[in-house]
């Protein structure tokens, strides 16, 4: 007897080491696999406008300076934008591997790596087994805006990484009180990161608390948690207050943070559901399973990952739809929720075979309802819509490719990435029309696949297109004196341009052009061909020219 219990309780020790191997192998896995997608050709293209350049910038003279991340500059100017966490990795990045654009992307594309497998362990915390947690990961991983936008030298990389830390942190609290401490230790540097973002992404993990585990608001590991946490993040303001007064909280406060939620800033506007078309734009193929995915949480709404998935969808997308300025990356918090949806329904699908009865689950993961034989339908598992959508998806992969062929067959990374992405779609096609299980996994293959491929190519970073490219002028205009201010007619500001000129450039119309062409000392002016014609400039001198333009002084 004794013998059979020791087995016994060997048994169980040899399961459980087995159980934590497998975790630690899932975990790895996600994260080698992240971190390759993430890197790819990470430094390939220049920085791109607005955020990329500002970031960089504003992360230079932190590393040229004196270090003081207290009181940030851009441009020797006080920089009261958002607070410097990711200014301050990327001026780390400089000072170990010099100024250049892997370095500047470096630190966000890692932290947004790191996000994946936190995603894999809230879907660890929430569903129990192991099945929805891996489908959550894979779709999280294989989503194009947050590949896109996690590689970019902003601050999303590490919003999307702090937030799901203070998730991940908030749900292992449930089992284990001490937890609570890296959960505010998550919200303080998401306030350190992007300000009050933070506060409204805190929202959503008190909510979630309030409506799932109340008693958390007991622990005295929670608030310690959030008052290390947001100390460093109080201190931050508190020295912008008392060193700048009353500008640092009108600049701050109205203009940037509260400003964008009232008007739209730098005419970034759009119709309240802006972000629904940027989920419907990029989203597939996952999206094809949001609102089945969603409908599951609606119904296992007693249950924690349906409490945090509806808690998390509908108050980020409610407040970012309401506030006036849309910026397509403001909704990337958002994709990790719906993740965890598709997931939960891919599991759903996944364990539901053809022609096989769903079984209720006792206790744990998703519960579902005993399904007889006869009521187990192919079509409430494998819609025929499916099939057409996904077969659409295949032919506008081929059809892109076939035009880019034609027009640009020198693209030859941007080929096969469509070819890629289309076959994958045909064969996803063709197995959910034969009600085979296995087109989850060939999506998942399939779209790491393509992604790897497009970010290998030059066009991931596709808004480059938008304006002339800048590195050939930057190198015009760093010929001018250092500290030099040069005056350009292109209507809009150019951080990047700035940025690798290491001067200042900026936007004026005709009519100021012609004025200041008359001060002292003799300034620079960045000028268009056809508008030097017209400017008619007397006694300008050329130092230089790139394409179709020209930089001129007296």
């Amino acid at each position: 007897m004794y013998r059979e219990i020791f087995r016994l309780d060997e048994s169980d020790d040899r399961s459980r080491r087995t159980k934590h191997w497998l975790e630690q192998v899932w975990v790895l896995g996600l994260l080698l696999a992240a971190i390759l997608l993430y890197q790819m050709n990470l430094g390939s293209l220049p920085l791109r406008d607005w955020d990329e350049g500002t970031v960089a910038q504003v992360a230079r003279e932190l590393w040229r300076g004196d270090w003081n991340w207290l009181h940030p500059t851009l441009y020797g100017e006080p920089y009261w934008n958002k607070p410097p966490a990711i200014h301050l990795l990327i001026a780390l990045a400089y000072s170990i591997g010099g100024v250049s654009e892997l370095t500047t992307r470096l630190p966000g594309a890692m932290l947004c790596a790191l996000s994946v497998p936190l995603l894999y362990g809230i879907g660890r915390e929430v569903f129990l087994l192991r099945g929805p947690a891996i489908f959550s990961a894979l779709v999280y991983l294989t989503l194009l805006p947050v590949v896109r936008h996690g590689r970019l030298g902003m601050l999303d990389g590490g919003v999307l990484c702090f937030f799901l830390l203070t998730i991940w942190s908030v749900l292992r609290a449930r089992r284990d009180l001490r937890y609570g401490l890296a959960a505010g230790i998550g919200l303080g540097l998401l306030c350190l990161t992007k300000g009050i973002l933070g506060l409204l992404l805190g929202a959503i993990a008190a909510v979630f608390i309030i409506w799932d585990t109340p008693r958390l608001l007991r622990s005295l590991y929670l608030w310690s948690g959030l008052i290390l946490g947001m100390a460093p993040a109080i201190a931050w303001y508190s020295a912008q207050w008392l060193h700048y007064g009353e500008p640092f909280l009108h600049a701050h406060f109205l203009n940037q943070s509260f400003g964008r939620i009232v008007k739209p800033v730098e005419n970034n506007y759009g119709p309240p559901w802006y972000y629904l078309l940027e989920i419907l734009k990029y989203g597939f193929p996952w999206l094809l399973f949001w609102p089945q995915g969603l409908r599951l949480a609606w119904e296992n709404r007693l249950m924690g990952w349906g409490k945090l998935v509806l808690a998390w969808t509908s108050i980020y997308l409610l407040a970012i739809s309401a506030m006036g300025t849309k910026l397509p990356w403001y909704v990337l918090p958002l994709y990790p929720a719906l993740a965890l949806a598709c997931g939960a329904q891919l599991a759903l699908v996944w364990q539901g075979e053809p022609y096989k009865p769903l079984v209720q689950r006792p206790q744990r993961g998703i519960p579902l309802d005993n399904i007889s034989p006869d009521k187990a339908q192919r079509s409430t598992l494998y819609p025929r819509a499916w099939v057409a959508i996904l077969a659409l998806l295949a032919l506008a992969g081929c059809g892109f490719g076939v035009y880019f062929a034609i027009a640009t067959p020198s693209k030859l990374a941007l080929l096969l990435t469509l070819a890629a992405f289309g076959l994958t779609m045909t064969t996803a096609a063709i197995l959910v029309y034969c009600q085979d299980r296995q087109f989850i996994l060939v999506l998942f293959w399939g779209m790491y696949v393509s992604l790897s491929l497009f970010v290998s190519s030059y066009d991931w970073l596709w808004e480059l297109g938008e304006d002339y490219p800048v590195k050939p002028v930057a190198a015009i205009v760093s010929e001018t004196p250092p500290g030099t201010t040069v005056y350009t007619s292109h209507p809009n500001h150019r951080p990047s341009l700035n940025f690798y000129s290491d001067r200042r450039v900026i936007p004026k119309s005709n009519s100021d052009l012609q004025e200041l062409w008359e001060i002292d000392p003799p300034p620079y002016f960045l000028i268009d061909r056809a508008i030097l014609k017209d400017l008619k400039l007397k006694e300008y001198k050329q130092t230089a020219a790139v394409e179709d333009w020209i930089l001129v002084t007296r």
